[in-house]
């Protein structure tokens, strides 16, 4: 009658073993579900957004192809470059004017 009472003891441990097993094994599939449908939303979203992008660049190239077009943004480029250039142009000077003050 012991042995049996070890048996049946045994085995209620190892099934106790095994749901636990179970259960731990369900919330990490549940887990793994879970990031898989998070990770194909940000698939998704990646994909819309480098659709989206070569929409654009196809749309500028193809806004490029026309000379007036062209020739308005290579003129605000170089107006941007002038500007920025008259910025540093005029900190060199005040740089210069507050060495001199300074002597």
């Amino acid at each position: 009658m012991k042995k049996n009472i070890k048996k049946v003891t045994i085995i209620a441990a190892v099934g106790a073993g095994v749901a636990a097993i179970g259960v731990a094994l369900g919330k990490a599939f549940k887990s793994m579900k879970e990031s898989t449908k998070a990770q194909h939303e940000v698939d998704k979203a990646n994909f819309a957004a480098a659709k989206a992008e070569a929409r654009a660049n196809f749309a500028e190239a193809k806004a490029m192809s026309r000379k007036d077009t062209r020739e308005a943004i290579m003129a605000e480029e170089r107006e941007a470059q002038l500007a920025e250039a008259n910025e540093r142009i005029a900190n060199a000077e005040a740089r210069i004017k507050a060495a001199k003050k300074n002597k």
